[in-house]
């Protein structure tokens, strides 16, 4: 026993105040296989930090693709549809998040197919919160990356509202849509050949920005294989722009360049309007390229452009520059070279 007078024993007192820096939408959820069931339920709670909270939890899980495929089969899909058009404009940014984390699985992908998602996803076009729109287009991007998810964005019919927001949107945004165009024109040119998406795309082939031109020439590449879309090129005076790119530093912007300027010689029009725009000289340059894309297009453009009279004759002199690619060790150049060196020694 304590002598009298002496210090009490000290009693436990707990604190009301949240611990400093808390923030009650990361706190923690219980893992195993609980938790995706769990996190299901919380995606539709009432209460706005319980969503935040299970977005959160989701962010972080997903990022494994076992835990993606387990979340897509416990019906967080459903639930994330309905959450893009929640009030909460954070609730809608994680949302999206989600999305975009999803989409980099293949399996993500093919869920989006499935249940659905790129439609709910398109209503956001107009959603007035960037870093919203920048996550949905991360996720279309991805989707359109491969053909299945490709023809699914051209067959809901976004193709003409994604050429609409081209001139309208933040750099890094476009970069996106133009990226998605790419690879929606490639499985079907004509929706954004009727959208006015040649004048739309040329105007974006001189930003200073390497990624809105090399997104925009690849674009440009697609749209160029169609009879109709040669025309247009013509027509809206792409060939003299896309010359000039062929001297860009950017090898993706030039090799899409020069492959543009291939497809779109096919055609009288277009073969002449390229060498009247001095296509010969920079695509010789672009012959000694070591990036193969880059090389294998300026031989197939330099093949295209030597079907007319006064270009063979002009790259008659150049025969001993093209005979160096006859043994490049990549097998698409060597015959590009062979076939560009037939043609242009071809006598009537």
């Amino acid at each position: 026993m304590g002598k009298k007078g002496g210090k009490s024993m000290a009693s436990t007192r707990i604190s009301e105040q949240l611990p400093p820096h808390f923030d009650p939408t990361q706190a923690p959820v219980a893992f195993g296989n609980r938790a995706l069931p769990r996190l299901s339920l919380e995606l539709q709670d009432p209460q706005l930090c319980i969503r935040q909270r299970a977005l959160a939890a989701l962010c972080d899980l997903v990022h494994d693709p076992k835990r993606a495929y387990e979340a897509i089969h416990k019906g967080c899909l459903e639930r994330l549809k309905v959450l893009l058009q929640d009030r909460d404009s954070s609730v809608r940014i994680k949302t999206t998040k989600v999305f975009y984390l999803l989409a980099a699985h293949n399996v993500g992908r093919e869920a989006f197919l499935t249940w659905d998602v790129v439609a709910p996803l398109s209503d956001l076009l107009d959603e007035p919160v960037d870093a919203c729109r920048k996550n949905m287009h991360r996720a279309l991007k991805m989707v359109a990356e491969f053909p299945a998810g490709a023809v699914c964005i051209v067959t809901l019919g976004l193709v003409p509202r994604l050429v609409m927001k081209l001139p309208v949107e933040q750099e890094e945004i476009r970069a996106l849509i133009l990226a998605t165009l790419s690879y929606c024109v490639r499985v079907d040119a004509l929706p954004a050949l009727a959208s006015d998406g040649v004048p739309m795309l040329r105007n974006q082939l001189s930003h200073p920005s390497a990624d809105i031109r090399r997104a925009a020439a690849s674009a440009m590449l697609g749209i160029s294989v169609p009879s109709e879309g040669k025309h247009k090129v013509c027509e809206e005076g792409v060939l003299p722009i896309l010359v000039k790119l062929l001297s860009d530093c950017d090898p993706g912007v030039t090799a899409s360049a020069a492959g543009t300027i291939m497809n779109t010689a096919i055609i009288t029009e277009g073969k002449y309007q390229a060498l009247k725009a001095g296509a010969i000289p920079p695509l010789l340059e672009l012959v000694g390229s070591e990036d193969r894309a880059v090389c294998a297009n300026a031989l197939r453009a330099l093949t295209t452009l030597a079907e007319a009279p006064c270009a063979r004759e002009q790259l008659l002199e150049h025969l001993p520059l093209l005979k160096t690619r006859l043994n490049h060790p990549a097998s698409i150049i060597c015959r590009a070279a062979a076939t560009a060196i037939r043609v242009i020694s071809w006598t009537p």
